[in-house]
């Protein structure tokens, strides 16, 4: 998995799901009540898509679906906000009910890498990998967001194949099934 120990990751996860670290729209590069913490700064506080992806990613890694689905959910709902075009950062305030997050004033709108952490966070909370020397797709327990109980993922290029994956809730669980499919390509499910 990764250098810390199972428990140490499940230690570290609850603790970045607090109220400290949490905004509701995704995690804050500094925990609230720290000394240097300041929800408008720029790094003490706010909140960085690209920022929660990598941590959810960490999560993905020891096997907490769940929270990388909360953590993905608060992302898209930010992302709602800003005309489904992530921003670099945004303030790190609390998130209110019918309130929108509060813009960080100089962020880039769209960023990159704020754009791409939400392919890595779908990848990370679908336990998505692809070998594609091999032709080669593993799912390794998958999650999904609140409120999404199903996804479709089409024409999926694997070295030389094209693979259609559906994803559905059933029963408390989330299942992948293979669609279409064409060419040397194999889909391997665990969990």
């Amino acid at each position: 998995m990764g250098l810390p120990s199972h428990e140490r990751a499940r230690r570290v996860t609850r603790r970045m799901l607090t109220a400290e670290f949490r905004s509701g729209w995704g995690l804050r590069t500094l925990a609230k009540g720290q000394a240097r913490f300041n929800p408008m700064s720029y790094h003490n506080g706010s909140v960085w898509p690209h920022d929660t992806a990598l941590a959810a990613a960490g999560m993905a890694r020891y096997g907490e679906r769940r929270a990388v689905a909360m953590l993905l959910g608060e992302i898209y709902g930010s992302a709602a906000h800003f005309q489904m075009r992530l921003p670099e950062l945004f303030c790190g305030f609390v998130r209110e009910t019918g309130e929108p997050p509060i813009a960080y004033p100089v962020a880039c709108l769209p960023q990159a890498w704020a754009a791409g952490s939400v392919f890595l966070m779908m990848q990370s909370v679908l336990g998505l990998s692809i070998d594609a020397a091999e032709g080669l797709v593993e799912v390794n327990n998958p999650a999904l967001p609140a409120g999404l109980d199903r996804l479709s993922i089409t024409r999926l290029k694997v070295g030389d194949g094209v693979i259609d994956l559906h994803f559905q809730r059933l029963n408390g669980h989330v299942v992948v099934m293979p669609r279409e499919r064409s060419g040397a390509v194999n889909l391997r499910a665990t969990g």
